[in-house]
């Protein structure tokens, strides 16, 4: 709750106007040394707001080091002027509370709040992260080169004839920074430039693009949602999801955006469209299908979700494994879907190494013999084709395990590649055993992936709630593994009516075949770790939610140790 009040906090402050903004402007003196926590000779520091000066801070420092002398030349401190003055120890307490809540600017700000964050650090005072705005940085993005030749704090003072000069003394120059703030804020306004926020962002190395188009981010709901891009032939450029849509979007239009193809999006985009949501699982399936159905330029994921690919086990006499796209009303044994031929190809060689199933691509008979390939001949292969092996026998010892592996209980699989990679390891064959290895986490991972879909995929009718931080309900209607509904209960409100309402609209979804009949794998999954949360509560529910109990999840941990050694192997090859 008190992060979500200082998020609050900091959204209305940025949005405050710069006339009511609250300015402590800083300068210090040092013995140029680093930031450490020691080195201030002076502090001088001037509230202002709204053009009138609030308050004054200013004292030397007793730096605990001694003066070098060409500071002395270049500001006149010497060591006797700061040897009796307070440390910064006991100057911290006075400064922070003249600080407060204020927005804190100095002239190449890094530096200064360098030094007064190392000395909090090492007196052990918290620093209060304010806001801080440069007027360095301003400066070079509101000034140009035929104005001022450089930015430093003389330079500006002289452009905008301030009354009070710098002079390397903090006070004064603290004093002359003021006026130069106060310059600035003027050639601000011809940019646009209005609030705190703005400001910020301005300082900020945001490219013309950004600046020109910022417009874009005007009037968006703060709610959960999508947002997209479009195009002035209103084509849609890119679609994302955000809990609040207009803080994301003003994201794109700052210095933190820095993606090349983003900046190439935004040259392009003429407005950007809101599409409100219930609650973020709504915004995350919405993109999704969003992102299915145009296919935006500027989105790199979950574009083609009918690519996925499926790896199946024939119906004929003699079975073998083929990569289809679809499956049909028939196929009863499967593993999928993978997001492309390779991965499907990876698995298909884990189960290959795992049980006898022919290889070849030829639709064999029970009758009529063809002669083997060398796979039999290496006794990698039953030779069906040549029928060495009754099709009753292949089917027990070859397709029979690869259906339980699909729909059940993979542990034969599992068994034989483990076999696989402990002999192999044992002759010091480690690269053979790595890719043993890499297609048994591939037969693993396929099949943990769909027997998890299938138990949400059998369910006609799910509904569920999820707690929300403020004490309203996120409310979810779920048709086979298809999101056909949503809603929220505000605080206070019932969410049994609302799931009767949700219930009542919701989308008509019927069954299907295989683990995904009416939504792509990856809004499944969405939902599915939407649901696994500990904090949502399962309402009620057409049948019972199941999975094998001797299925593939079991190996779970197996998996996990398998990638990660997969991973750790591919971190050590491009080291």
């Amino acid at each position: 709750m008190l992060a979500g009040a200082e998020s609050g906090g900091r959204a209305a402050e940025a949005a405050q106007p710069l006339h009511l903004t609250t300015f402590v402007v800083v300068d210090l003196e040092t013995t140029g040394g680093a930031p450490d926590g020691g080195g201030i000779t002076e502090i001088g520091a001037v509230k202002v707001r709204g053009g009138e000066e609030l308050g004054v801070l200013a004292t030397l420092v007793n730096p605990g080091e001694p003066v070098p002398p060409f500071i002395t030349v270049l500001t006149g401190i010497t060591q006797a002027m700061v040897a009796p003055a307070p440390p910064i120890e006991a100057v911290l307490p006075s400064f922070l509370e003249f600080l407060g809540d204020a927005v804190l600017v100095a002239h190449n700000a890094p530096y200064d709040v360098g030094f007064l964050k190392a000395a909090c650090a090492r007196h052990g005072y918290a620093w209060p992260n304010p806001r801080v705005l440069d007027t360095a940085a301003l400066a070079r993005r509101a000034l140009t080169r035929d104005e001022v030749p450089n930015r430093k704090l003389g330079t500006l003072a002289a452009f905008f004839r301030t009354v009070r000069q710098p002079s390397h003394r903090a006070l004064d120059d603290a004093q002359a920074t003021v006026d130069v703030l106060h310059g600035l804020i003027a050639r601000l306004a011809g940019h646009g430039v209005q609030t705190l926020g703005d400001a910020i962002e301005f300082a900020r190395a945001v490219t013309p693009t950004q600046r020109r188009k910022r417009h874009l981010a005007e009037g968006l709901p703060r709610v959960p949602g999508v947002y997209i891009f479009r195009a002035a032939d209103d084509r849609p450029l890119y679609v994302g999801t955000s809990q609040d849509i207009a803080t994301r979007v003003r994201s794109y239009f700052t210095a933190a955006e820095k993606r090349a193809r983003m900046s190439e999006m935004l040259a392009a985009a003429e407005r950007v469209e809101a599409v409100e949501c219930a609650h973020a699982l709504e915004a995350e399936v919405r993109e999704l299908r969003l992102i299915a159905a145009h296919a935006p330029p500027y989105n790199r994921r979950s574009k083609y979700p009918e690519r996925a690919v499926w790896l199946k086990l024939t119906t004929e006499a003699y079975p073998r494994l083929s990569v289809v796209r679809e499956l049909g009303a028939g196929d009863e044994a499967y593993l999928g879907p993978f997001g492309s031929r390779r991965a499907a190809e990876l698995a298909a060689a884990g189960v290959y190494d795992a049980l006898p199933l022919r290889q070849c691509t030829h639709r064999l008979s029970p009758r009529r013999t063809m002669p083997a390939c060398a796979l039999a001949e290496l006794g990698r292969c039953p030779a069906p084709c040549e029928h060495r092996i009754s099709p009753e026998e292949y089917d027990a010892r070859a397709a029979e395990p690869f259906r339980a592996a699909a729909g059940a209980d993979p542990q034969v699989v599992v068994d034989a590649l483990l076999a696989r990679i402990s002999a192999l390891s044992g002759d010091q064959r480690y690269e053979e055993a790595a890719v043993a290895r890499t297609r048994l986490a591939a037969v693993l991972r396929a099949a943990v992936r769909m027997q998890r879909l299938l138990g949400l995929a059998r369910i006609a009718e799910l509904a569920a709630a999820r707690r929300t931080a403020d004490g309203g309900w996120e409310i979810a209607l779920v048709r086979h593994g298809r999101l056909a509904g949503a809603g929220m209960a505000r605080p206070g409100v019932p969410p049994r009516p609302v799931l009767d309402l949700v219930r009542r609209t919701a989308e008509t979804v019927g069954p299907g075949h295989g683990p995904v009949p009416n939504a792509s794998a990856e809004e499944s999954e969405r939902i599915l770790s939407w649901l696994e949360r500990p904090e949502t509560r399962l309402v009620d529910a057409s049948s019972g939610w199941a999975s094998p109990v001797r299925g593939a999840a079991r190996f779970r941990d197996l998996l996990a140790r398998a990638e990660a050694a997969a991973g750790h192997q591919l971190s050590s090859e491009r080291t």
